[in-house]
């Protein structure tokens, strides 16, 4: 248990820095002398480098040893973290949270894979338990403390809050963490300079594309188009040459084990619903709400609370009920959340936001731990560092495309409703015609002459059309996540069966 809060605390911290610079951009910019749309490369170069050593992260752990692979990650994300917070420049900014996200590529899997190999199979529900609060709870707690330290100190504490708790981290690893034989260093036998060089191109291309596609409006833009075609060359041609190596830099056999193979592909919608709500509602609330950062932080905080309650229980219920039962009932109540905060309007207030908030995470720990359990319930041991890792870039892959298809049907959705509202701005709509009467008289009253009335009144109808609408978009976003959860939640009953009440006895089960 001691072991895995440790290598929970190291991921904990990677995890966060994903969300916590979300709210803070705005800041960032004005301080550094940079405009809104080159900010936002402050959290893509993040994702493009973490996306890029995630899949990479298992055969490093093999040449250099698991734990002293975790422990140059954490050393490293410690020290690119002090230099993003005395950055004087944009692009040193970006450069340095390149190098973060570098050293952060490693923490989750190998997080994963020495929790794996600390518990025996019967107890890994309660180990993930632990575990699953660090993937779950960190970028929910991200835009709060990034809100609230941005607001009430500077945004460079952000990073340097990371100094502390990395320093913390490398000493309790190198104490308390030992590597077992298999997960121990065995040297540079051979590079695949090609596998490793298509995936990296493939993958850096893709974030690139999915971070920036909505702004540059997607095809549009000859930029996308190029790093479209490339991505798709690169990760096609690598599918097909990993398959062909004995020992590939990333596993994609590992997708054939039964139970591995529907576990990645849930975990990759848990990270679209994870990341796609905690994207969508902090925005909705600074731009229709007028929340400030902290207090639409806030609002995402209670839901981190309702994760911590559940996990460990449903650590317990892991070995009691098959994991294929529970991964449905947390899709169902996920969907129900989602459900009820597309029926939002205008006058929702701030107690509501937080119980629909609490609604929505209250399925998320029925479905990190038990698809966590299903992943390695037969993964080899020897396996665990590529699994592992594996396993954490189909997360994080599903919160990226999951963001990015969202924000592009939250767009196209409030344009239509603008323009189905839109057809009621007009002289023949009686509806329309009282309310411009009702504004223009008040504003007369009020000594506005009747020319200027209006065209005020006009212009204040405007900025509600547009409100509701943006709020309808919002509303259809997120009844699009409830349908895409409950059709997974049908789904989930037809994953294999694993076994419960797993009893040791001795090396057999380990093995298993």
């Amino acid at each position: 248990m001691l072991v895995a809060m440790v290598v929970s605390l190291a991921a904990f911290m990677e995890v966060l820095d994903t969300t916590i610079t979300n709210v803070s951009l705005s800041h960032i910019a004005g301080s550094l002398a940079a405009s809104s749309d080159e900010s936002t490369w402050v959290l893509t170069s993040y994702l493009v480098a973490n996306g890029i050593v995630l899949p990479l992260s298992g055969w490093l752990a093999g040449v250099l040893g698991r734990k002293n692979f975790f422990m140059m990650c954490i050393a490293g994300f410690t020290v690119a973290s002090f230099a993003c917070g005395i950055a004087t420049s944009l692009p040193m900014l970006i450069g340095f949270r390149l190098l973060q996200g570098l050293a952060g590529g490693g923490l989750q899997p190998m997080q994963q894979a020495i929790v794996m190999d600390s518990f025996p199979p019967e107890k890994r529900g309660t180990a993930f338990g632990i575990t699953g609060i660090t993937m779950i709870v960190a970028p929910i707690l991200g835009p709060t403390l990034g809100g609230f330290i941005t607001d009430n100190y500077n945004w460079r504490w952000i990073f340097f809050m990371n100094v502390p708790v990395g320093i913390m981290a490398v000493f309790l690893v190198r104490a308390l963490v030992i590597d077992p034989p298999h997960a121990r260093a065995k040297g540079l036998l051979s590079i695949d300079y090609i596998g490793l060089s298509l995936l990296a191109v493939g993958l850096g291309c893709m974030q690139i594309v999915l971070d920036k596609g909505q702004e540059d409006d997607w095809f549009s833009s000859h930029f996308i188009v190029l790093f479209t075609i490339i991505a798709a060359i690169c990760l096609v041609s690598a599918v097909f040459w990993l398959l062909q190596q004995k020992d590939p830099v990333v596993d994609l056999r590992l997708i054939a084990n039964k139970y591995f193979g529907p576990a990645c592909l849930m975990i990759f919608f848990v990270g679209v619903t994870l990341y796609g709500a905690s994207t969508l509602l902090p925005l909705l609330l600074q731009s229709e709400f007028g929340y400030d950062a902290t207090l639409a932080g806030l609002v995402l905080s209670p839901g981190g609370l309702m994760v911590i309650i559940f996990m460990p229980i449903v650590g317990k219920l892991v070995s009691k009920i098959q994991a294929r039962y529970l991964i449905g009932f947390g899709m169902a109540l996920t969907a129900v959340g989602m459900f009820t905060t597309s029926f939002l309007t205008p006058q929702t207030d701030y107690h509501t936001f937080v119980m629909l908030r609490m609604m929505q995470t209250a399925g998320l720990p029925f479905l990190f731990v038990p698809t966590s359990t299903m992943a390695f319930s037969s993964i080899p041991k020897e396996k665990s560092g590529k699994a592992s890792a594996l396993y954490s870039l189909m997360r994080n892959l599903g919160g990226s495309i999951g963001i990015s298809l969202v924000l592009n049907y939250l767009t196209r959705q409030r344009q239509l409703h603008q323009t189905m509202l839109a057809q009621h701005l007009a002289k023949t709509d009686t509806v329309y015609q009282t309310a411009i009467a009702t504004s223009q008289h008040t504003l007369t009253n009020m000594g506005i002459p009747a020319s200027h009335a209006l065209a005020i009144a006009n212009g204040k109808l405007y900025q509600q059309m547009l409100a509701q609408a943006n709020i309808l978009g919002y509303g259809d976003a997120f009844m699009a996540f409830a349908i895409v959860l409950a059709l997974l939640a049908v789904f989930a009953l037809f994953l294999p069966p694993n076994k419960v009440h797993a009893k040791p006895s001795g090396d057999a089960v380990a093995a298993h």
